[in-house]
């Protein structure tokens, strides 16, 4: 809990300078374009289409080329005392080349793991600095629901409830700590208010289920927790 209330301000300070000119709102703007970027480029590639994910891949190699251009040896003053920099750049760059071999043979499945690993390095940079965004946010719900989908519902035993239901609250807090705060953008958005729904409604419905003991309301609504969050990801995560 302390670790919450320590990054708290420098989140909310992050999100007030981003209404100003000034480097560090720059960098938070020009990283925010190139995240777009990647979401799409994540999506793609789980999607089976070659050519989407080609595409993808090229713009989010063009938004990480200019971003790296930029800030590569030069960070930002938010990241300015980060001695891990240079090496995260170097790594994301290494996974993004993966990435497009990968998908360049036809391995979508394999290049969408690749780009994962760059979901787990900006969330690191985020962490060790004291900042914690949306997008760190969504993946933390992103995370926790891969458990969940890992789970084997095929026949669901007392166990397997509890683990369910273990999960469902843990996915609950992580949603409405998600929706506490819009992101930039948002405000005003009906697509926002529209697809924020749809993930609360797929994650009180998981919790109703696990609560209730229907197998069958369980499993439909473990079989609907994805769609909401890939399509809300996909938008504003």
């Amino acid at each position: 809990m302390s670790v919450r209330f320590a990054v708290i301000p420098l989140v909310l300070s992050l999100q007030g300078t981003m209404a100003l000119a000034g480097p560090v709102a720059d960098f938070e703007g020009d990283f925010a374009g190139m995240y777009a970027s990647y979401r799409g480029a994540l999506f793609a590639t789980n999607s089976g289409d070659a050519a989407k994910s080609g595409k993808a891949l090229g713009a989010l190699d063009s938004a990480w080329a200019a971003l790296t251009t930029e800030y590569g040896t030069t960070p930002p003053p938010q990241y300015a005392d980060d001695v891990q920099w240079a090496s995260m750049v170097a790594e994301v760059q290494g996974d993004l080349d993966k990435a497009k071999a990968e998908a360049g043979a036809g391995e979508l499945d394999t290049a969408h793991v690749t780009l994962e690993a760059i979901r787990e390095a900006f969330s690191d940079l985020h962490a060790r600095n004291g900042i914690e965004t949306f997008s760190d946010r969504m993946n933390a719900y992103h995370a926790e629901m891969e458990h969940v989908l890992e789970v084997d519902i095929a026949a669901i035993d007392a166990a397997t409830g509890q683990t369910l239901l273990e999960h469902a609250a843990v996915l609950s807090y992580l949603a409405d700590d998600i929706l506490q705060a819009a992101p930039a953008g948002a405000e005003g958005s009906g697509e926002y208010a529209a697809l924020s729904k749809a993930l609360q409604a797929s994650v009180d419905q998981f919790l109703a289920a696990a609560r209730s003991g229907d197998d069958a309301a369980l499993k439909a609504a473990v079989g609907g927790l994805k769609v909401p969050y890939s399509k809300f990801f996909l938008k504003f995560g």
